[in-house]
């Protein structure tokens, strides 16, 4: 159960689904609970569940497939565990520029050699 905030219900609902799903939670079947256990498990109506999950669609991590549910993309723990550390996603790319950037300065360097030579 999600104790509840200031933020919009759906964006609780979605906050605790990418959690779940960035822990695994539903990595086994590959699908998400139907609306109607969205809706007992949360204590939430229909268009809170609906608008949860298109939050989860507009992130890449599920796609739905009428009349037989809501399944993860191939990809969809790690672009969950993405969204849920942004502090450490920021880390890594921040990391892997200044990389980009000294291998960059190296290529120059041996540009420069090569054209004196």
């Amino acid at each position: 159960m999600v104790e509840w905030t200031g933020k919009f219900a759906y964006q609780q609902v979605a906050d605790d689904l990418r959690r779940r799903i960035a822990d695994g939670e539903f990595a086994k079947t590959g699908q998400l609970p139907s609306y109607g256990d969205l809706q007992k498990a949360y204590e939430i109506t229909v268009t809170v569940a609906r608008s949860a999950i298109n939050q989860l669609k507009a992130n890449g991590l599920v796609v739905s497939h009428q009349g037989k549910g809501v399944f993860l993309t191939p990809d969809a723990g790690s672009t969950a565990a993405q969204l849920a550390d942004p502090v450490g996603t920021m880390t890594e790319l921040r990391e892997e520029v200044e990389k980009l950037r000294s291998e960059v300065g190296e290529l120059r360097q041996r540009v420069a050699t090569l054209e004196g030579a």
